[in-house]
């Protein structure tokens, strides 16, 4: 099991909501997560109803069986003062940099110092081991920019290495690329079974492919059950109005003639919506990847939601 989770997906999959439950989930039978937040937005600290993530690493949920997450909100200011300070020794000059605005300056001006920054933020957690040997966590799972931007994101240490030929900041960039490129990675992509999504999901595995980045599993949410079995939809056509009044009246609903309409209307958009979901998991399916599938909540994504969403995982093999 690759110990580095990225999760993406294109805005409005639940991407942060399908991270934070494969967090509770990896971190069943006493294990830890690290729950890593680079976008900003604080939306881990909303899903499991605390208050906003400082850049510390903060117990924020314990799983069943007694494990543990953690959550970090990786800013990049901070991190490039650590990285200032780990490889240059810069800690007190860096401060001063920040004072006067260059720390932003050049988080701001150059997007691919920020990225660098935040995964090696996001590996450096993966790579750490406490003084008995042992890694202090077991999974790390990213919540990563959404799919349009994600192989750029994981990839710009490639770019970096290429440019510094030699000096820390090659050393750092090459470490980082073998860890994204490398069995202890995975790249999940979230994704609804409609069109515009799976064709993202699909071009952004064929971006990750083409960059040699370890493709993980396609993340179906918000699934919805079938009503109707297929039997069930054929019947409710127009040509057996008469037989459904009837049935309807021997139920003891009054005006059975006046729902026979309405029913047929939802019935033939539920087939309409069942055909286009087979569609596009027909395109799923042929991007040759295992697929986990979490149900739509009826009542919204709160933490009762997140743990049942993490035993769906569970019960489909993630962590195993």
């Amino acid at each position: 099991m690759s110990r580095l989770q990225v999760v993406s997906g294109k805005g409005g999959t639940g991407k942060t909501t399908v991270a934070a439950a494969l967090a509770l989930a990896l971190a069943t039978e006493g294990k830890r997560t690290l729950l890593v937040e680079v976008e900003g937005r604080q939306g881990i600290a909303q899903l499991f109803e605390t208050e906003a993530l400082p850049y510390e690493e903060r117990k924020i949920a314990v799983a069943s069986g007694g494990g543990e997450v953690f959550a970090l909100a990786i800013d990049a200011e901070r991190a490039l003062l650590d990285y200032l300070q780990m490889f240059y020794k810069l800690g007190s000059a860096g401060r001063a940099l920040k004072k006067i605005g260059a720390i932003d300056f050049a988080t701001t001006i150059a997007p691919g110092v920020r990225d660098v920054l935040l995964t090696g933020k996001a590996c450096e957690a993966v790579r750490r081991r406490d003084r008995q040997g042992r890694y202090v966590y077991d999974y790390v799972v990213m919540d990563a920019p959404p799919t349009g931007r994600i192989t750029r994101f994981l990839n710009v240490n490639d770019e970096v290495a290429g440019l510094a030929r030699i000096g820390p900041i090659h050393n750092q960039a090459q470490a980082v690329m073998r860890v994204l490129k490398s069995p202890q990675t995975a790249v999940h992509l979230v994704t609804l079974l409609e069109e515009m999504p799976v064709q993202e999901t699909a071009d952004g595995v064929a971006e990750l492919r083409e960059a040699d980045l370890p493709v993980g599993k396609v993340i179906v949410n918000m699934v919805r059950p079938h009503l109707l079995d297929e039997e069930a939809v054929r019947d409710a056509s127009d040509g057996r109005r008469p037989e459904i009044a009837q049935t309807l009246a021997r139920a003891g609903f009054t005006a059975a003639d006046d729902l026979v309409t309405p029913l047929l209307e939802q019935a033939a958009e539920h087939a309409q919506r069942v055909g286009l979901e087979r569609e596009q998991r027909r395109v799923l399916t042929a991007m040759d990847l295992g697929a986990y599938e979490l149900p739509m909540l009826s009542e919204g994504v709160e933490l009762a939601g997140l743990y049942r969403l993490a035993r769906e995982l569970r019960k489909q093999g993630a962590g195993s």
